[in-house]
């Protein structure tokens, strides 16, 4: 459901401050579910199309499209189109950063939606698997898998 996943930070180096992940998503899958969190979240469409699902509207994105979501915002990302779509996400925390997974049909649709509200990302995820850390599926797909390093 949640794609590949680059992180850039891990157990050793922890960013106290700051997210910064990439994801790559094939067509249906979700960057996470429709929730609102108490961060601000900025995300880049570097490649392929997505849905963003932002309060209880749909929007279709393609590459180079920014979106900015202030502190409140409900927000998923769900990919959409033939090939892969690659989204840089960055967003701010703090030790006492709030999450909340409401329900939405809009998102229930998409597949990015929980049945029962809830404030625990653990409950909300519960069942649907975890990020995959490795080369993903179709890499070869991917514009950069071809490029000869320099």
């Amino acid at each position: 459901m949640f794609g590949s996943a680059c992180f850039f930070e891990g157990p050793e180096a922890p960013f106290t401050q700051l997210g910064i992940n990439v994801r790559v998503l094939h067509s249906g899958e979700s960057k996470g579910l429709y929730h609102v969190e108490s961060a601000e979240e900025d995300l880049l469409v570097l490649v392929g199309e997505c849905l963003l699902l932002v309060e209880e509207q749909e929007r279709h994105l393609h590459a180079w499209d920014f979106v900015h979501c202030p502190p409140g915002t409900r927000h998923a990302f769900v990919a959409a189109g033939d090939g892969p779509c690659v989204i840089l996400m960055v967003g701010g925390r703090s030790s006492d950063q709030t999450f909340l997974y409401p329900r939405s049909e809009l998102a229930l649709r998409h597949g990015a939606g929980v049945e029962r509200e809830t404030a625990s990302p653990a409950e909300a995820q519960a069942g649907l698997g975890e990020w995959r850390l490795e080369r993903p599926a179709g890499w070869e797909a991917l514009p950069w898998a071809t490029q000869e390093r320099r």
